[in-house]
């Protein structure tokens, strides 16, 4: 069963991560994979530029009362998803022998009531080293 609640947060989902990975492209970045998945461990975009490799999470919210119920897209990225994420990075670093240095980083989406994208805050190395 699939309610119409898990649908539309899937499709803002989609909508947050297209909107991130057209802000990497925007800004000279090249994703080289999106939701990519490691057994159970799943990060949203892999983007790199000529200095690194950038492991991103992207967490998307319709602003109203929302924000309010689950917190800031932010706090959902709590230690244990954090440990997830690098977790899978290091798997696919070494699956693809990718030598730049790994970081981190953080794409908050904000969009309207109507699913229409509002505004963005990016977190460069978020966490981890």
């Amino acid at each position: 069963f699939v309610s119409s609640t898990m649908m539309i947060n899937h499709k803002n989902g989609k909508t947050g991560e297209d909107i991130a990975a057209e802000f990497f492209e925007a800004n000279g970045y090249t994703v080289l994979c999106r939701n990519y998945r490691a057994g159970h461990l799943e990060t949203d975009l892999i983007v790199e530029n000529f200095e690194s490799v950038a492991f991103v999470e992207v967490k998307t919210r319709t602003d109203g009362k929302n924000v309010l119920k689950y917190g800031s897209p932010r706090s959902a990225v709590n230690q244990a998803k954090q440990e997830r994420l690098v977790q899978a990075a290091k798997i696919f670093l070494s699956e693809h022998n990718i030598k730049k240095k790994p970081r981190m980083d953080v794409v908050e989406i904000y969009l309207d009531a109507d699913g229409d994208f509002k505004k963005m805050t990016y977190i460069r190395n978020a966490f981890g080293g």
